[in-house]
């Protein structure tokens, strides 16, 4: 099976839809895996449409260069971390753009057995890198942090209620070098699971540990606000709860008319919204999806368009009304 084979873009057609993808209009992919989404996005933007793809993994990057052969000109592929979005788009004078797409996470490329230690499932060194221009690997991670610290990583980015417990097993047992050493450790003090693998979330973890993955999103959508033009729209599709969180927080702030805290009679926070959310909660996929795709039960698509300080209808308040004060008479 080829690695194009593995990949199966999630939610396409809400992408697209999200995206309002129309001839001419020049795209950005901050996540371009294997091309599926920005293949579909430069078919519907042609005549004319341009794409810009942004990917950390050069394994990757020769898969998409591939896939997308056939739009020759009209695609600009540059190996590089979203987290350096405004610096790429202006250093190729790629804005402004008409949309922007972030699909979050770990893709099917990089959990097959690759080699790259992401995926539990197959033995393999520690990685977890998605360049390997990287200098810290999550071997780095495991076998030298300090059991507070491994803890700490573990319970946050992994929500692992037993992080303590697992931890401790993990310090005792190293040095671990591969993916089967680590999650045997894990099942060793996490024993019975019904669904979810006990080593799961402590992998998920240290992948987004070793990728500094929140980090570079809150980072990234502040960069993507900025480099859309007037009606561009942003999606993103995140796939736990951590992403969509930051996600979710962004666009509330980006879109609200307010940020003072309740109680102010007047506004004095000085907002301007730069957002107007398209969709008031996430879309999430279909039942015929998710039964084709079981990897996109989880994802969650949120869409905003940008707009301009002085646009109609969003116009910042500048007074809270009065609370009525009612008194008793004696």
């Amino acid at each position: 099976m080829t690695l194009t084979a593995l990949h199966t873009p999630v939610m396409l057609k809400e992408v697209v839809a999200g995206l309002a993808v129309t001839a001419g209009g020049r795209y950005v992919d901050c996540t371009l895996g294997a091309a599926g989404h920005a293949s579909a996005v430069l078919a519907h933007s042609q005549p004319g449409g341009q794409l810009l793809g942004i990917e950390a993994d050069p394994a990757a990057v020769d898969v998409a260069r591939e896939t997308l052969t056939a739009f020759g000109q009209a695609v600009l592929i540059v190996n590089d971390n979203f987290v350096n979005l405004e610096t790429i788009c202006l250093g190729h004078e790629f804005s402004p753009v008409n949309g922007i797409l972030f699909d979050l996470g770990i893709s099917s490329l990089q959990l097959s057995p690759s080699g790259r230690g992401f995926s539990f499932q197959y033995d393999a060194p520690l990685d977890m890198r998605f360049s390997p221009h990287q200098e810290r690997s999550a071997a780095d991670i495991v076998n030298t942090y300090t059991e507070v610290e491994l803890a700490r990583i573990i319970y946050e980015f992994g929500e692992e209620e037993r992080s303590r417990q697992i931890a401790r097993a993990i310090v005792r047992a190293r040095p671990l070098v591969s993916t089967i050493e680590l999650a045997s450790v894990i099942e060793k003090v996490s024993p019975g699971y019904h669904r979810l693998h006990p080593a799961t979330r402590t992998f998920q973890a240290l992948r987004i540990a070793t990728n500094e993955e929140l980090t570079h999103l809150s980072a990234a959508l502040e960069q993507a606000v900025n480099m859309l033009g007037h009606g561009g729209r942003l999606v993103v599709i995140s796939y736990h709860s951590l992403e969509d969180r930051i996600v979710k927080s962004f666009l509330r702030r980006e879109s609200a008319e307010c940020l003072c805290p309740p109680g102010l009679p007047q506004c004095v926070c000085r907002q301007t919204p730069r957002l107007r959310l398209i969709a008031k909660n996430a879309l999430t996929p279909s039942p015929a999806e998710i039964s084709a795709n079981p990897r996109s039960r989880s994802a969650k698509l949120r869409v905003a368009e940008r707009i301009l300080p002085s646009e109609p209808g969003r116009r910042r308040p500048t007074s809270r009304p009065n609370k009525i004060l009612r008194v008793s008479r004696n």
